[in-house]
């Protein structure tokens, strides 16, 4: 680990998808790496995630995705920007059709993970997508006058 504080990931399902197995998978791999894992029941609405990624302080948030849900995720960045929080890294992970990849990869989304992803990419990618939301971070308040 590059901190002496673990990093944060929250893993949820927004929208009606309520196939949580993909999920709870990597959330597992996750906290096995030695990262804290918050981890939401499936049916969450863009709001709650946010106010969740607020209060829990989170460096990424990984949306599993079995329908059609992750066309929601374009809001979502929207809402995390609108909240202040643009140094958090999203990433969109599950059933995701190859021609819908632009349409999110435009709206923020750090990447898409697809079925067959090995744990030591997911692992890896999530690590250094942490590492870079905490150096964002770190460079927004330095800039910020007292």
């Amino acid at each position: 680990m590059h901190n002496a504080t673990p990093f944060r990931v929250m893993v949820t399902k927004i929208g009606l998808d309520g196939h949580d197995r993909g999920s709870r998978i990597v959330a597992a791999y996750l906290r096995d790496a030695g990262m804290e894992v918050i981890y939401t029941p499936p049916w969450q609405t863009l709001a709650a995630t946010v106010k969740r990624a607020i209060e829990e302080d989170v460096d990424v948030i990984g949306v599993s995705s079995l329908a059609t849900d992750h066309l929601l995720v374009p809001q979502l960045m929207d809402s995390l920007r609108g909240s202040g929080l643009m140094h958090v890294k999203v990433i969109v992970g599950g059933i995701v059709p190859d021609d819908e990849w632009p349409l999110l990869l435009r709206s923020g989304v750090s990447r898409i993970f697809g079925p067959g992803s090995s744990r030591e990419e997911i692992v890896s990618v999530v690590t250094n997508l942490a590492l870079q939301a905490r150096q964002e971070r770190a460079a927004e308040f330095a800039e910020e006058p007292s």
